[in-house]
């Protein structure tokens, strides 16, 4: 994808220049003549926006006080000058009234598939919204719900035979033992063994490519549906248009493989949080990608952040879950090996936890972070090392006497390098670094206007939680 360059993007490069003078079934669905393929991960298509990109959450109830489409699209050009390429929104379907939680009730419980939360706007207020992203060149993903639906929702009046009954009666989603899932007591499960069903889930996400232009989905307990399923749902959803898919779910390998380009990374938040609180130590991250790197197959990559709509709602602000680590851990989140992930309200200091089942707007101030913020966004547009999967490149450690406490990494891809250096203590720590060979030479400071010469030995005194990101272009 060609980005433009913004002012952001200028100052960035002027700084740089200046210094160194990221159920089986055997139905199948498509829009062909001809039988889909068994996908694979050479067989479906990867946009190549998706692993240069920066996605930004957006939870649009909250966004903005009126809490609508029209909310969100206006502060479209704040989020393209933050260095945002890919906006996901959560689910935009009206919420079932039946069992309802709080007095609006959860995005997750979807009532009709075709439709758009009133409260928000119309399906051509939405399709203005889309076309006002793809003008700034920001791709739009929806949040799609295919693990259950409201207890009232049109599906469950029209097509009763779509739902999965337990001890012969409805019931709520169950989890991958087959047991219920009390705690979601206000959806109802749906069940994929009707191959009517899965049809008609396909032709309910297709509804919205063809006729909103969206670029994909973000779907939710991806491993909750079969596997089989996302094989039967790729290429009819390709047939529309090439889109791009992110599973929440982590365990399940062969998901890469029938139908998505990401997963989530929530064994990386758990270990960062650990982290954070001195649970764990930073060799922690080690035996993680060490892991990953087995379960999945090559050129795999997933989506890291440090806060999202779950973990803010129920877990803490990011600094309630991080305290004053917060950064050092967004910015590894900005160079791991994946997507990296802003919630919103984080480049203004996110400092509330915003309600799940009612309305509480994000109160926005200064923008705190958003130079923060904006200069990741930057280097992760600008140095392909950072980009994701295969068009990045692989991370490689950097030996040092302090592995305990400092992580210290690059990255390189087709002439671009970085280096990463992180104290994942809350001690100043005294470090040497014994870089490869291949990593010698001058670096500019994403985050000053200092050099660093990397040697094959260099000693360097970090402050807790201190970060260093240098980079050769």
């Amino acid at each position: 994808m060609q980005i433009p360059v913004n002012k952001i993007h200028v100052l960035f490069l002027l700084c740089i220049l200046f210094a160194g003078c990221q159920n089986e079934s055997n139905s199948s669905v498509s829009t062909t003549n001809n039988p889909p393929q068994k996908p694979t991960t050479e067989t479906f298509a990867e946009p190549d926006w998706a692993a240069q990109g920066v996605l930004y959450e957006c939870n649009v109830r909250q966004f903005s006080p009126a809490g609508n489409f029209a909310g969100v699209e206006a502060q479209l050009p704040r989020l393209k000058d933050l260095g945002i390429d890919i906006l996901w929104l959560m689910p935009i379907h009206p919420i079932g009234k039946d069992r309802r939680k709080g007095s609006l009730g959860s995005p997750y419980s979807v009532r009709d598939y075709f439709a758009v939360n009133p409260d928000y706007g119309t399906t051509a207020s939405f399709k203005n919204l889309v076309a006002a992203a793809h003008r700034l060149d920001i791709k739009v993903i929806l949040d799609w719900v295919p693990n259950h639906t409201s207890w009232d929702a049109v599906w469950k009046n029209k097509h009763p035979e779509y739902y999965t009954r337990y001890n012969g009666d409805f019931t709520v989603p169950l989890n991958e033992k087959g047991e219920p899932i009390e705690d979601w007591s206000d959806v109802c499960d749906l069940d994929y063994d009707n191959p009517d069903l899965r049809k008609a889930m396909i032709k309910a996400m297709q509804y919205w490519i063809r006729e909103c232009d969206i670029d994909g989905y973000r779907v939710d307990m991806a491993g909750l549906v079969p596997t089989d399923f996302w094989e039967e749902a790729r290429p009819a959803l390709d047939s529309v248009k090439p889109v791009f898919m992110l599973a929440e779910w982590e365990n399940e390998p062969e998901q890469f493989k029938a139908c998505f380009n990401a997963n989530y990374g929530w064994k990386w938040k758990d270990i960062t949080k650990d982290i954070a609180a001195g649970n764990q130590t930073a060799k922690s991250l080690d035996t993680l990608l060490s892991y990953l790197d087995d379960l999945y197959p090559p050129d795999y990559f997933q989506l890291y952040f440090t806060q999202n709509h779950d973990e803010n709602t129920w877990n803490g602000t990011e600094t309630e879950l991080y305290g004053p680590a917060a950064d050092a851990f967004n910015v590894l989140a900005f160079t791991w090996q994946g997507i990296p992930m802003i919630y919103n309200g984080q480049e203004d200091g996110l400092s509330q936890r915003l309600d799940f089942f009612e309305k509480s707007p994000i109160k926005w101030k200064g923008m705190a972070k958003q130079n923060f913020f904006s200069r990741l966004c930057t280097l992760h547009h600008f140095n392909q090392a950072l980009w994701a999967g295969k068009a990045g490149g692989r991370l490689q450690k950097i030996p040092t006497d302090a592995d305990d406490k400092v992580y210290a990494f690059t990255r390189e891809k087709n002439g671009d390098r970085v280096v990463v250096i992180l104290n994942l203590s809350k001690e100043r720590t005294t470090v040497t670094l014994r870089p490869g060979s291949d990593a010698i030479g001058p670096y500019a400071n994403v985050f000053g206007r200092s050099t660093l010469q990397l040697t094959r030995e260099i000693t360097l005194n970090l402050k807790p939680w201190e970060y260093m990101v240098f980079s050769n272009k």
